[in-house]
């Protein structure tokens, strides 16, 4: 064929095949994008959606109670899918801001965690919601991503129900407050056969062991007009809100003495802190007074979005009936920069006796109130001695105890006690037992048969970027946050990395000042934030009870949102207890198949949502927001806030 022949045949050819290649290739890029805005749409709703709603538009329409809304005082953030943010911004510099994080607006860096091709797909999914029509069915077709299981091998965990808190939430089917009760802490009232529960938002209920009949106790919500006692009461804006938690004292039985703990929202305008008379008709108020709430040593930036903590001291008169007759006085008042990782604590060593220098001295954990987060002076909180938050406070609550040994605080309301450890350290917290933490929000105690004076205490810790930790808490021990977390370092941009060869933190009593160095304490348990793990780490007990033999001497907790349940030996916790981070417990888990029991009592119990309420990055959509509970027989029970069911540990397989 001669040369011009072969042109031509060769030009037909591409002419035939050149429109279907252009074809293939734009449906290929076409494909592509659309993979890209489903991906970012998963990405989104498990990462985004808590605080900028659940189609960019603003959190007050996913609601006003959600993380960046609170804390920026209530109002909307700019709409993702508007002009301004669309198309005034390159789709590098939005990149760039989600890697980086808004430290002082509460959004945390993304670079740890997402790829930029990730980053990129959550991007081009907001884009698309800017058009009405694209944004209609962006990725709708797509799934949310497949929540986390259990892993091969896990042991059945069988639990029975036992109780249908009363619903307080407000039965929406997407946001936190669509939980249908807010129950989180279970306790026996000792020498009686009752439980008391709370529900954050305001009530403290007796339960009869033998009806299991719920009765009102006191209801603390009388904010807005509601029927409780404490007018500027709050127990909506955030997650850890409302009526926190309740402990006995330690002579109950004889004097009906207990212990509550609540927020309050102090700038609420024309409202007292009293609470309001009449409404418990058998509270005696005649000598009840607020007392100056104990504050941060700086001035701080948007102080109308301060929260206050207190704790009242109730004496009831008639502790076996169902109702309140007595007094109550207020013992502890403290504000925080914000409604994140509060005071949530209070504990008294179970083995403590009459004359014993630990008897009725009560520890407190307190978060860092999400200062870790944040960028300048405030993010060392949580290692300051001058400051109460990252802490394990030790106080005296009752002002008649131990007064050869300690000291009156500041407030006059409580005792601290002479061997805290930085009583002698100017500028610091007399207050103060360990510190450098980001949230203990819960403690428990183990005793040892064979040494039962000496009981260990355990933290459960929620982690920021990488780790959930169990510590064993230490007087006077420095846990490293926010210089580290787990068995990691951490940077001032929250990126994770190995220890230093020589493990040293600054003892820092202020900003300024800082008193020799110490050596970090190690977590002894630790799980990811991975599918293998889970978001925020629950409470847990040390197994006592009879009914299930094979988690005798274990330490059983859970995760709050996925719900999933471990257990470690607590020879191993102690074991890792060596000064070596890279020590840790080995974590055994249980299948108690909680996401489907919780499911379907949701929707039995009216629930609105296909799932449950809120979100978590590990869980998901749908939090089964999950707690431990504990009998005095040492059975364990198992809270779940969203469909507000309380059910019994019952076997092992």
């Amino acid at each position: 064929m001669k040369t011009e022949g072969k042109k031509i045949v060769i030009a037909f050819i591409l002419s035939m095949l050149l429109p279907a290649f252009l074809s293939t290739n734009v449906w290929a890029q076409t494909r592509t994008a659309a993979q890209a805005i489903a991906n970012g749409r998963q990405l989104y709703a498990v990462n985004c959606a808590n605080c900028h709603g659940p189609r960019a538009q603003g959190a007050v329409k996913a609601g006003a109670e959600l993380s960046i809304i609170t804390e920026r005082g209530g109002k909307q953030p700019p709409d993702l899918t508007d002009g301004v943010w669309d198309h005034g911004a390159t789709d590098a510099a939005i990149l760039n801001t989600i890697k980086k994080g808004i430290p002082e607006a509460m959004m945390p860096p993304y670079g740890g965690s997402l790829s930029d091709n990730q980053i990129r797909n959550v991007v081009a999914y907001i884009r698309s919601l800017a058009s009405p029509q694209a944004g209609a069915t962006a990725g709708a077709d797509q799934p949310l991503p497949q929540r986390p299981g259990p892993v091969a091998g896990a042991r059945k965990l069988e639990l029975a129900d036992y109780l249908e808190l009363p619903i307080t939430g407000d039965m929406s089917s997407d946001r936190v407050t669509g939980v249908l009760a807010r129950g989180s802490i279970l306790r026996e009232e000792p020498g009686s056969r009752r439980f008391f529960v709370n529900d954050l938002n305001g009530l403290l209920y007796i339960i009869d062991k033998q009806s299991k009949k719920t009765t009102p106790y006191l209801n603390f919500n009388g904010s807005g007009g509601k029927a409780g006692l404490f007018p500027k009461f709050t127990p909506v804006m955030g997650y850890a809100t409302g009526l926190m938690n309740f402990v006995f004292d330690p002579g109950y039985a004889r004097n009906g003495v207990f212990y509550t703990l609540h927020m309050e929202l102090p700038t609420t305008s024309g409202d007292s802190a009293m609470p309001k008379a009449g409404v418990i008709p058998g509270l005696d108020l005649a000598g009840y007074s607020t007392s100056p709430a104990l504050v941060k040593p700086y001035p701080a930036p948007n102080l109308q979005m301060a929260r206050e903590l207190v704790i009242v001291e109730w004496t009831d008169q008639q502790p076996v009936n169902a109702t309140f007759e007595g007094t109550a006085r207020e013992v502890f008042r403290l504000q925080v920069p914000g409604i994140f990782h509060p005071l949530n604590e209070m504990t008294f060593n179970p083995v403590a006796r009459p004359g014993d220098p630990d008897y009725r001295v009560m520890y407190l954990g307190i978060g860092d109130a999400g200062t870790g987060e944040r960028p300048g002076p405030m993010r060392m909180h949580a290692q300051r001695l001058d400051t109460y938050q990252g802490k394990i406070l030790r106080i005296i609550p009752m002002l008649s105890e131990h007064k050869a040994t300690s000291t009156v605080s500041e407030n006059g309301r409580y005792r601290i006690p002479n061997d805290n450890p930085f009583v002698s350290v100017a500028g610091a917290r007399k207050e103060i037992w360990a510190y450098g933490l980001r949230n203990p929000h819960r403690l428990t105690w183990y005793v040892d048969p064979a040494k039962p004076r000496n009981p260990v205490l355990l933290a459960f810790n929620i982690g920021l970027v990488s780790w959930e930790t169990v510590m064993i808490i230490k007087k006077g021990a420095n846990y490293g946050y926010p210089f580290r977390e787990g068995m990691q370092s951490m940077s001032q941009n929250n990126g994770m990395g190995p220890l230093p060869a020589v493990d040293t933190l600054a003892v820092r009593v202020s900003d300024t000042l800082t008193n020799g160095t110490v050596k970090p304490t190690y977590a002894v348990a630790a799980y990811p934030h991975a599918p293998t793990g889970g978001d925020a780490i629950a409470n847990g007990f040390v197994y006592r009870g009879k009914r299930i033999p094979a988690l005798k001497g274990t330490l059983v907790f859970g995760d709050i949102t996925t719900g999933r349940i471990w257990y470690a030996y607590m020879k191993d916790i102690l074991a890792a207890d060596d000064g070596n981070p890279q020590t840790m417990a080995p974590l055994h888990e249980l299948n108690a198949g909680i996401r489907t029991l919780s499911e379907q009592a949701y929707q039995r119990r009216g629930g609105k949502g296909p799932v449950l309420p809120g979100r978590g990055a590990v869980a998901g959509a749908g939090r089964i927001d999950l707690r431990l509970a504990e009998d005095s027989n040492g059975e364990l029970y198992v809270l779940t806030k969203g469909d507000g069911m309380i059910r019994t540990m019952v076997s092992v397989k």
